[in-house]
């Protein structure tokens, strides 16, 4: 498995179960943020750096990303973990990050059962009966990981969870913790969409320079647009004076991209560059560049890095995308668990945000295809078998 030096140079955050006891506690709305900032008045939740001891965010991702270090205690049985979750969903990243969980326990040297609770993403009642039926049987679960349906629907449950001191509580698929929970859980598992937007546009300048005049295809209004899209956009701005002469809403499906990049190609000649906020965005177009001809002419960006994009920029159509080391949520999880059994629950960021590099065509084939294996080395790359 390619880690140790891979993971110090990725761009992008521990609770003792020997057997029984539980030496993590939840943390109450009292105690944050550790720091604040002038918009804290403008949000419903806190930022990542807010939450965070200085540190803790690297350390987790330094250890998820290196090879495994076992457990150092005893265990009398199995740590007994409840997975609430929309896994009969189509996405597949519940179904990874678990792999990754599993198997990173393994090599961790950690004796584990599962008990799933699964629904689809619009099953919040569903979703709320079986947070409450674990928070009931308590005493049957060491660690709870929560994968909430929407944030603000659960957000019930998730203090209830967070609550009880008969478990330690995670969250995944989200990272900003709400200030009105009571408790709040051990850790929340995600990526941040700000932080590959700042990942992106560092590198961009880095390889560009400044005054390019750019477009975009964006999504749909709302957080993850704002982050992908409107992030990126003030970052280039700010350090490199970039000038987007056009912004396309997209809305995350590839036709989007397609005739958004049309219009780019018609109306917009000055444009020398394209960002994109998701794959299926990114993949129309560079099908557009393409049917055009323009494809060695236009730099486009895409998201994500999934295989799809990074088969295109092996075809050399997409120059540079954000690349998310998928499997981190999971592998987190499961290091966060071991550090918690030997009693360093001080050592655990409320926040863990997976690790995120610049996938680009200047990289060989050979050093793409290390990423890919990093980014799925627990649940495999290429399509999940469903």
């Amino acid at each position: 498995m390619m880690v140790n030096n891979l993971g110090s140079r990725l761009q992008t955050g521990f609770a003792l179960v020997a057997g029984t006891t539980l030496l993590s506690t939840a943390l109450v709305a009292a105690d944050l943020p550790l720091k604040t900032l002038p918009d804290d008045g403008d949000r419903d939740h806190w930022l990542p750096a807010q939450v965070n001891a200085d540190g803790t965010l690297e350390a987790l991702q330094d250890a998820t990303g290196s090879e495994a270090v076992p457990f150092s205690g005893n265990q009398e049985k199995p740590v007994q973990i409840a997975l609430i979750y929309p896994s009969a969903d189509v996405s597949d990243f519940w179904a990874r990050n678990y792999l990754a969980l599993t198997k990173r326990l393994e090599q961790l040297g950690i004796d584990f059962e599962t008990t799933e609770f699964a629904s689809r993403q619009i099953e919040h009642e569903l979703q709320s009966t079986y947070a409450t039926q674990v928070e009931q049987d308590a005493d049957l679960y060491d660690y709870v990981i929560f994968g909430p349906s929407e944030l603000a629907t659960q957000a019930d449950n998730i203090d209830k969870l967070a609550g009880n001191d008969g478990f330690v509580t995670y969250v995944w698929a989200f990272h900003t913790p709400l200030k009105d929970l009571e408790n709040q859980p051990a850790a929340w598992f995600d990526f941040s969409s700000a932080a590959g937007a700042i990942v992106i546009c560092d590198y961009l300048l880095e390889r560009l320079g400044n005054d390019i005049t750019y477009a975009m295809n964006r999504g749909i209004p709302g957080v993850t647009d704002n982050q992908r899209s409107g992030d990126f956009k003030d970052c280039v701005a700010e350090k490199g004076s970039w000038n987007v002469v056009y912004e396309h809403y997209g809305e995350y499906q590839r036709e989007g991209g397609f005739d958004g990049t049309n219009l780019i190609l018609q109306a917009y000649p000055e444009a020398t560059l394209i960002h994109n906020a998701n794959t299926a965005m990114a993949m129309g177009s560079v099908e557009a560049q393409v049917a055009a001809g323009r494809e060695k002419e236009i730099f486009s960006t895409g998201w994500g890095g999934t295989g799809l994009e990074l088969d295109a920029i092996r075809r050399g159509e997409l120059d540079a995308t954000p690349m998310r080391m998928g499997d981190d949520v999971g592998a987190a999880t499961a290091e966060a668990i071991k550090a918690d059994m030997e009693g360093r629950a001080d050592e655990l960021p409320l926040v863990f945000l997976g690790r995120i590099t610049v996938a680009h065509d200047e990289l060989s084939n050979e050093e793409i295809d290390a990423l890919e294996q990093e980014a799925f080395r627990f649940s495999g790359v290429g399509a999940l078998e469903r």
